[in-house]
């Protein structure tokens, strides 16, 4: 029997063969060439990727459970690798723009996780702590006495950003600090991809923070400015290497070339995103001032070689 086709269908079927047949082509031209030994992913690159999992894993059931109300156990299982439930966490009050920038973010942390750990493995989900009470007595410590009511991130919108302040910043500060110690060529493009995310996640914070900056946050006699510069300056506190952590508004000492008080974007003096270690990180994420004693988001520490040696020196 003869098959016919309409003048539409055989446009439409002309078009795909030739896309086909154009990324065909494109395919070999559009890759990379590396040396012929470079090596892709060096045998010393393994511990500092995977500790990065540490804060992916964070960042990933905070952002998921606060737009969905479920996290990494139904999305993707397979890279909890029968770690324990987070403490604590439950689905955020959020607006419908918050509610779709938290759930980009949120799948966004599941693809991280997931070249991350198909290119240096992994470990199980570590115990972390998203509890509302957790948070709030992180948002104590910066403030220097207890708010009342207790801060609750999941209470609104507003609320859930502030506390999204103390996550991917911390990401793209690790990340920076980890680039200068890697030796494979993919490693580098690897950890580029996912600075470059942790870096735009930070700066759609930090612009919507700003955009409220002046706004008081209900209940408390503080605004949104106050909140970004107490959390940053306990950071500083926490991390004890100095100013790598800045509010949405700053003197103009701080902003950029001493001429500016805002501060959309943190950094240095050279406007260089600024870097931080792996102890560094830890003393902030712990909440205790001391990458040897877990607590904060971590109540059993972090894991992977760095974070457990830490855990195991005094």
């Amino acid at each position: 029997m003869a098959v016919s086709f309409s003048p539409s269908s055989l446009v439409l079927f002309f078009m795909v063969s030739c896309s086909l047949i154009g990324m065909a082509v494109s395919e070999s031209m559009c890759q990379p060439t590396y040396p012929a030994h470079a090596i892709a992913v060096d045998e010393e690159d393994v511990n500092l990727l995977q500790f990065a999992e540490n804060l992916e894993h964070l960042e990933a059931d905070y952002f998921l459970w606060g737009a969905l109300g479920y996290g990494l156990d139904e999305v993707a299982p397979q890279l909890v690798m029968g770690g324990p439930p987070p403490i604590g966490a439950k689905k955020a009050e959020l607006n419908e723009l918050t509610l779709n920038i938290i759930t980009e973010f949120a799948f966004e942390e599941v693809g991280h996780l997931r070249i991350l750990k198909r290119t240096v493995g992994g470990f199980p989900r570590p115990l972390m702590d998203l509890s509302a009470a957790n948070f709030a007595k992180l948002i104590d410590s910066a403030f220097g006495y207890p708010l009342v009511p207790p801060f609750d991130p999941y209470h609104d919108s507003l609320s859930y950003m502030i506390s999204c302040y103390v996550l991917p910043y911390m990401g793209l500060v690790a990340y920076v600090g980890t680039n200068p110690f890697l030796n494979g060529y993919y490693s580098k493009r690897l950890l580029a991809g996912l600075l470059g995310v942790e870096s735009g996640q930070d700066a759609v914070i930090r612009t919507y923070l700003y955009e409220r900056a002046e706004e008081q946050v209900h209940p408390y006699n503080h605004t949104v400015a106050e909140f970004t510069t107490y959390i940053s300056e306990f950071r500083n506190r926490l991390a004890k290497c100095g100013i790598k952590d800045e509010g949405v508004i700053v003197p103009k000492e701080l902003g950029a070339e001493n001429r500016t008080m805002t501060n959309v974007l943190s950094a240095d003096p050279d406007s260089l995103s600024y870097m931080r270690t792996p102890a560094e990180v830890l003393r902030v994420v712990y909440s205790t001032g001391d990458e040897h004693i877990p607590g904060g988001f971590y109540p059993k520490g972090a894991d992977g070689k760095i974070a457990r040696e830490f855990l195991t020196k005094p």
